[in-house]
């Protein structure tokens, strides 16, 4: 794990477990708008069975790349692979790919079953194996219940499983899903993750989830594909890239943390008052903080490893069990610290950490 003694950052860009064999490969994917850039050469690789999400804030690309993959847009360069087929080259609907998109796109005048059908009708499947392969694609999103009912007579969560049934039954080897939830009201969004997931758990094919919400990638996630303008920035566990972000923008884009510039000389890293011993070669070092590894210091001594500063309280936010204070050192240091949610904070504080919990990261330059 990347600290103040790892002399470098560990790389995590495309790591993926062993047992888990390759689905779809993307290579060097580029897409240009006119003069616009909006993918840069992305490599990715997306395991059988897992639950990839494509993270970024607005004009990351993740929607384009989504639409590359499933054939509604094509690259300006690269290539997509399915095993030993080259997947760029066939039209959407020869792609073992389907998608279920942000609206859920149902016919309101056909059922629940007619609409997960529809695509099967209009393949002129025989009719015995269209009721067979609905009723299959109904049970496992739990909606059997509600085949004679039309869209407007069930919930916005079960419409989403009424969308992800009508995916499911052209038996895909990838699912795509573009913000699906995103509709949705915060309490049933926190319930349908936990079903989502399940439900790819159970059905067993790869699911690949583009979001802008870090919360619900962090969730739901296998791996997390972090895009920023047009490039890939990271790629790893949630725990990985909570834990070990590489660079400064992952840090401050997954969760809360405090950035520490600091200088190396001797030895020794210096952050304003902040001061620790390092074997890292000297010259400027950039630190990633985590709140919660920031907290009240204890009477005595301080620990050895430990880094202890005085300040003073400037912000407290509630978040029910934590809350998060601001504190203003010397030096115009602000450290942001996470404590238990019990109030009591005094006006004037001391704060520690463990210097192990400061983890090098890179700076992050402008991109356009």
């Amino acid at each position: 794990m990347p600290s103040s003694t790892t002399p470098a950052i560990a790389a995590t860009l495309n790591t993926m477990p062993a047992a888990s064999p390759t689905l779809l490969s993307i290579r060097n994917v580029a897409k240009s708008f006119g003069r616009n850039a909006v993918l840069r050469n992305v490599s990715l690789e997306i395991a059988e069975g897992e639950f990839l999400t494509i993270l970024g804030e607005s004009g990351s690309g993740k929607t384009t790349l989504l639409r590359i993959v499933a054939g509604f847009e094509t690259a300006s360069s690269g290539e997509l692979w399915m095993g030993t087929e080259r997947l760029d080259h066939q039209p959407p609907y020869r792609r073992r790919v389907n998608t279920v998109f942000q609206s859920y796109a149902l016919f309101p005048h056909l059922t629940v079953e007619q609409n997960v059908g529809y695509g099967l009708r209009v393949a002129k499947r025989p009719a015995a194996e269209i009721a067979q392969r609905v009723a299959e694609a109904l049970d496992k999103v739990k909606m059997s219940a509600h085949a004679k009912a039309k869209p407007s007579k069930i919930s916005g969560g079960q419409q989403q499983r009424v969308a992800l049934a009508r995916a499911l039954v052209n038996r895909p080897r990838l699912l795509l899903l573009d913000e699906p939830l995103s509709a949705l009201d915060a309490n049933l969004r926190r319930q349908m993750q936990v079903e989502l997931k399940s439900l790819q758990r159970e059905v067993g094919i790869a699911f690949v989830f583009v979001t802008h919400d870090q919360e619900e990638a962090m969730v739901m996630s296998d791996r997390i594909a972090l895009l920023r303008s047009g490039e890939l920035e990271q790629v790893a566990t949630p725990r990985d890239i909570y834990s070990r972000p590489t660079t400064a923008y992952v840090a401050q884009f997954i969760g809360h943390t405090n950035l520490l510039k600091g200088e190396v000389r001797g030895g020794v890293v210096r952050c304003r008052p902040l001061a620790w011993p390092t074997s890292l070669p000297e010259g400027p070092a950039l630190f990633s903080l985590r709140p919660e590894h920031v907290r009240l210091a204890g009477p005595g001594a301080a620990a050895s490893g430990v880094v202890r500063v005085c300040g003073r309280v400037v912000h407290q936010a509630f978040h029910g069990a934590t809350e998060l204070i601001r504190v203003e050192c010397t030096d115009g240091l602000v450290l942001v610290a996470r404590t238990a949610g019990g109030g009591g904070v005094q006006n004037e504080v001391e704060l520690e950490f463990s210097a192990a919990d400061a983890v090098l990261v890179r700076e992050s330059p402008e991109r356009n």
